[in-house]
C-alpha cells in the first residue's frame, strides 16, 4: 500500500517465488524474506535503502545475531529502526517474517 509517499508492506516469511517454498534454516529464510521485500519495494518505485522500519518476528531470539549480520548486509549504509519480537508460531512453520 502506498499512502503519502510511504510504502507499507505486509509481513513477509521466506518462501521462495520461483517454487513456492519456504526456505530451509534461518539464515536462507532472512535473505529470502529480504530479498522479496527488495523485490516488493523495487515494483512499488523504491528500494532497500529508503527503508525507515522494520518489525522483525523470531521464533527464537537465539537467531537474533545471524538476523542482525544479514541485515546489516542488506542495510548496510542505512539501517532501519527495528522492532524484534519473539512469537510462539510464524505461518507455515516460518522461523521469521519481516
Amino acid at each position: 500500500m502506498i499512502t503519502d509517499n510511504l510504502i507499507f508492506c505486509s509481513g513477509q516469511i521466506g518462501i521462495n517465488p520461483k517454487t513456492g517454498q519456504l526456505e530451509k534454516g534461518i539464515a536462507n529464510q532472512t535473505r529470502q524474506v529480504l530479498e522479496n521485500l527488495k523485490n516488493i519495494l523495487q515494483e512499488a518505485g523504491s528500494d532497500l535503502e529508503r527503508v525507515i522500519k522494520i518489525t522483525i518476528f523470531l521464533s527464537s531470539l537465539r537467531f537474533f545475531h545471524q538476523v542482525n549480520e544479514i541485515c546489516e548486509e542488506y542495510f548496510n549504509d542505512h539501517p532501519p529502526a527495528r522492532t524484534t519480537i519473539e512469537v510462539n508460531n510464524l505461518p507455515q512453520g516460518a522461523l521469521i517474517e519481516i
